[in-house]
């Protein structure tokens, strides 16, 4: 049990934040397909729309759960937010200029080059918050 609790402490953010990226993809993947499958929308308007949703969860549970921002006064919730929501903007210009080329261009399946691009949009995600969003200063 100590091994387990020695392991947890060391990559507690990590695991969080695989955990709480899961449950933002499935947001987005869900939101994705019920767009463009369901209701036949362009797939860059639905990973638009899908990225919206998503980044309001990832903020969510990032500040929260992962990076564990304790501070709540609304200069730094605005910073914060206004931070992630420019991170996110970089890596939703990346990731619709991938599934344009892709999907639209090339013509690979839409949830085959979805699942690509979150991969690499998951790890730049992670270094902006880590490394810049929710850097802790070295009082906290």
């Amino acid at each position: 049990m100590d091994k387990i609790k020695a392991l947890w402490a060391k990559y507690k953010e990590i695991i969080t934040y695989v955990f709480f990226g899961f449950v933002t993809t499935v947001v987005n993947y869900g939101v994705f397909a019920l767009c463009g499958h369901v209701f036949h929308f362009d797939v860059v308007i639905s990973n638009a729309i899908a990225w919206i949703l998503a980044v309001i969860v990832a903020f969510i549970t990032n500040k929260l759960w992962v990076f564990e921002s304790k501070k709540r006064d609304a200069k730094t919730l605005g910073r914060e937010f206004a931070e992630f929501v420019i991170g996110r903007l970089i890596t939703l210009a990346l990731e619709s200029v991938l599934l344009w080329i892709f999907v639209d261009k090339i013509g690979v399946n839409d949830l085959i080059m979805k699942i690509i691009t979150s991969v690499i949009v998951m790890a730049v995600n992670y270094i902006f918050s880590k490394f810049i969003i929710f850097k802790k200063k070295k009082a906290e």
